[in-house]
């Protein structure tokens, strides 16, 4: 695969999607366990469903790119709401990428 922006795009999300989704479950935990954060915990949300609703776009459009199968689309979409599931599909994202590519290309994609 050619070194692409969407790449990029679609790394700095699922990171900033699984961080918010982490977030977002400790939020819950102090909400619904200890009675605290009730208004934080709706602000939080909103971040990762804003941010999720960016990593779906981009991870279609990169699936598409990378004519993933259909299996491994859904997969990696909802990715964005299984704690941990996004660095892990990421990873692997990345891997694919660098295997496609001439050594180096990907490297360039790493800042948005």
């Amino acid at each position: 695969m050619k070194a692409t922006p969407l790449l990029g795009w679609y790394r700095a999300l699922a990171v900033a999607t699984g961080c918010a989704l982490l977030v977002f479950c400790g939020f819950m935990v102090a909400k619904y366990g200890f009675g605290s954060a009730e208004e934080l915990t709706t602000y939080v949300a909103m971040l990762h469903g804003y941010l999720y609703i960016g990593y779906f776009v981009v991870t279609f459009m990169l699936g598409q790119k990378l004519k993933w199968p259909l299996g491994r689309l859904v997969f990696t979409l909802a990715a964005g709401c299984i704690p941990f599931a996004s660095f892990v599909a990421e990873r692997r994202v990345v891997r694919e990428a660098a295997e496609r590519s001439p050594a180096g290309a990907v490297q360039q994609t790493a800042g948005v």
